[in-house]
């Protein structure tokens, strides 16, 4: 389901726990590494996933070089690649019955958008959870504490 409405992204980030941060990078001035940042301080457990970065840690965590290698379940996918890497990595996503992929700001591929909604992800597009998360509480839709605590 493409998850658009505000109470569908406030329904998704309340029941999300763990989430894999395709495409994750060491550079502080980097969005994959601000908003892995942002989704720790809101007490979610962040998986980064690089393979250029194996076995090497970003922001004390071990990172991963693809979805397939991370230990256990994961809720969530939240990619920062290249739009047309998002078919393989949607189809990563569907083998692992990893049940939600948000996309980041400029990150769509219409097939493999289509593609996740056929296997029935949840999809978010084309959004940044850094930017949805405060506009959400500002609306009062989200609690002023973090998403877990």
């Amino acid at each position: 389901m493409r998850l658009e409405s505000d109470e569908s992204l406030v329904s998704l980030l309340s029941s999300v726990a763990r989430v894999a941060v395709v495409g994750a990078s060491p550079k502080p001035d980097r969005p994959s590494h601000g908003v892995m940042r942002f989704l720790l301080e809101e007490g979610l457990e962040v998986v980064p996933v690089n393979p250029a970065l194996t076995g090497q840690s970003l922001l004390g965590l071990p990172v991963y070089p693809s979805l397939a290698e991370v230990p256990g379940p994961v809720d969530m996918a939240d990619i920062f690649r290249d739009s047309l890497v998002l078919p393989e990595i949607t189809e990563a996503l569907i083998g692992l019955k990893i049940p939600a992929m948000w996309t980041q700001l400029g990150v769509t591929h219409l097939q493999a958008e289509q593609a996740a909604l056929a296997a029935g992800i949840n999809l978010v597009i084309d959004r940044c959870p850094a930017i949805e998360v405060p506009r959400l509480r500002k609306l009062g839709l989200l609690p002023p504490q973090p998403l877990r605590r």
